[in-house]
């Protein structure tokens, strides 16, 4: 595997993954802005009343390369094993494995852990599914 391709996709999908939490995001504000659940959110995510601050975002970008080079670097090892016949199929198989391993166990184990409303896990857990099936999609496209 070549490093540019794996940072690459890495990039490509925290991209995909910024968007598609930041319209998540505005969808679901009425349930951040509720005081009864701020004690939740980290002190990153919400310094005070508000929207989240520069850092929040700055490590959300970090996070997401990170999180998409490890998926990338592991869709390199597993795609010769992936059905499909082209590179979008194969991203969109691997999204959907992604999720049903990682993406949908995490979603459970939040309802059942954290005092958040089912609207907001709900909401989460379909973005997560977004974010699985086109960030692995553009994975497939960038590392072929």
């Amino acid at each position: 595997m070549k490093i540019l391709r794996l940072i690459l996709a890495g990039t490509a999908f925290a991209i995909i993954g910024q968007a598609i939490h930041v319209i998540e995001a505005f969808a679901t504000m009425q349930y951040y802005m509720l005081p009864e659940y701020w004690p939740v959110w980290s002190k990153i995510m919400m310094p005070g009343p508000g929207p989240p601050g520069t850092e929040f975002y700055a490590a959300s970008i970090v996070f997401g390369i990170v999180t998409g080079t490890l998926a990338a670097f592991v869709y390199g090892k597993v795609k010769p094993a992936l059905p499909g016949k082209n590179a979008l199929n194969r991203g969109f198989y691997y999204g959907l494995m992604l999720f049903m391993v990682a993406g949908l166990p995490t979603t459970f184990t939040m309802f059942l852990l954290f005092n958040v409303p089912a609207g907001l896990v709900a909401a989460w857990t379909a973005s997560g599914l977004a974010v699985h099936m086109l960030g692995s999609a553009a994975i497939a496209k960038i590392m072929g």
